[in-house]
Formats: C-alpha cells, sequence, structure tokens
C-alpha cells in the first residue's frame, strides 16, 4: 500500500510543476490538460476557459511520485500537512531548503536540532510546507 499526494494548485499547476523540476530535479510522468480529456467532462464541474488548465500531473521526486492538478476551483489552501523531505547530507539540504524558499516563507530556519544535523520548515510560493530533514 502506498499513500501519495495529491495537490491542487487552483489554476497554478504548470507553474508548480516547472518550479518543482527546477528546484527539486522532479521529473514529470505524466500530464493531462482538460481539453484532452477523453470523455466529455460535465460543465458544471470544470469552469469555463479551462480548456488548457492541468486535469491531472504526476511528477517524481527521488523516489516519491506526487500528483497534481489545477482542480475544478476549489481553492489552494494547503493547512494541516507537511511534505517531508529528505536530505542525504547538510549539503543537500541547504541548497533543497534555498530552492523553495525562493519566493516562498520560510517558518522554521535551516538549523541543527537534537534530532538531525539540518531541518528547517518552509511553505513554497504556491503555499505547499516542507520539512526539510538531514537522516543520519
Amino acid at each position: 500500500m502506498q499513500i501519495q499526494p495529491y495537490l491542487f494548485y487552483n489554476g497554478r499547476c504548470r507553474e508548480a510543476v516547472e518550479f518543482y523540476r527546477r528546484a527539486l530535479g522532479a521529473e514529470v510522468t505524466a500530464l493531462m490538460r482538460f481539453k484532452d480529456s477523453p470523455e466529455p467532462l460535465p460543465p458544471d464541474k470544470v469552469p469555463p476557459g479551462s480548456e488548457d488548465k492541468i486535469m491531472h500531473a504526476s511528477f517524481r521526486i527521488g523516489d516519491t511520485e506526487v500528483m497534481a492538478s489545477d482542480g475544478c476551483g476549489e481553492a489552494s489552501d494547503f493547512r494541516g500537512f507537511s511534505l517531508s523531505l529528505s536530505a542525504a547530507n547538510e549539503t543537500e539540504a541547504e541548497k533543497m531548503f534555498a530552492a523553495l524558499a525562493d519566493g516562498g516563507q520560510v517558518q522554521m530556519p535551516l538549523a541543527k536540532t537534537f534530532f538531525s544535523p539540518r531541518f528547517g520548515m518552509v511553505a513554497d510560493r504556491f503555499g505547499v510546507p516542507w520539512m526539510i530533514v538531514v537522516v543520519a
């Protein structure tokens, strides 16, 4: 059994996927726009003008598959969870933290803790909360 995050970006999915490609080396494994659906979509569920928006995307960060979409008008209020990203060493942690913090908001600066040589928390430019930790 696996649990995979499915994130809704309220119209900014393509931008988010590109950001994670640059910031974390994410590899896009699937991308489908609403207009590419093999079946007609219910007009009451898909906002007008959404044809070029992302209906479904999948990308891999390390060994984890993350799924994403522009959604169908839902708010993108990422609260009540964090994505935890394990780094092999302090240099890697600092690089990932800085990349995610670009345009985002640092919630806890990357620093030494009793459980890790580097741990920090940041919400990226889309509001997705991340915890970066060096696993020793």
